[in-house]
């Protein structure tokens, strides 16, 4: 667990805005493919209050997992539930994608623009935390891409594969646990089953050696 109470400070806005993003992506994309549930819910809003789930985040403040609180669809409403669950899953980790790649181009372009800001004590601060925005936001799109449930994931995965609606009930039933040990197991041995860091580090290596950083 890191306590370093500076790093939490730049992490704060960044995790709020990466699970909202998320979450928001998850209802915009249900809305549009014909569900109106997460709407009629309120969340189809870019307000963290309506997505942030206190203890979730508090977990990923101090442990580095949580979650936010899950968007509600109704698979009776979509036109190929199948297909379109895979679809509103998918949005999320995009969306986090997306901000990501976005604020490492804006990053490199304040750099060609100004290299003697970033050296100034607020272009640090500036960079540091546009750092965290791109950091965490790799984190979440490749986190959630973990095809284990409750993960966006699995419902990609299981929206490729001809399961059985019992099939699915049982994998999502232990799925949690699953993962949980993975994630218990990942942070307090050297096992290295979830190399999530390793990920972000190499994404943004090669984003970052992309645009000349």
């Amino acid at each position: 667990m890191n306590f370093d109470l500076v790093s939490m400070l730049y992490s704060l806005p960044a995790i709020v805005v990466g699970l909202t993003i998320h979450e928001y992506a998850h209802a915009w994309t249900a809305n549009r493919l014909g569900d109106p549930t997460a709407r009629l819910l309120g969340r189809l809003s870019l307000n963290p209050v309506r997505h942030i789930d206190p203890l979730g985040f508090v977990f990923l403040m101090v442990a580095g997992f949580g979650w936010a609180r899950p968007v509600a669809f109704d698979r009776r409403n979509l036109a190929n539930a199948k297909r379109d669950e895979a679809f509103i899953a998918a949005a999320g980790p995009t969306a986090n994608l997306l901000l990501a790649l976005l604020l490492s181009v804006l990053l490199r372009l304040i750099v060609l623009a100004s290299p003697g800001l970033v050296s100034g004590p607020g272009g640090v601060i500036l960079t540091r935390l546009i750092l965290s925005f791109i950091y965490i936001n790799y984190g979440l799109f490749i986190f959630n891409l973990i095809p284990i449930p409750p993960l966006d994931g699995s419902h990609i995965l299981f929206g490729a594969l001809p399961l059985k609606p019992e099939t699915e009930a049982l994998l999502f039933r232990y799925g949690y646990w699953i993962l949980l040990a993975l994630i218990l197991l990942d942070s307090y041995t050297k096992m290295d089953i979830l190399p999530i860091g390793r990920f972000v580090r190499t994404m943004s290596g090669w984003v970052f050696g992309v645009l000349g950083f």
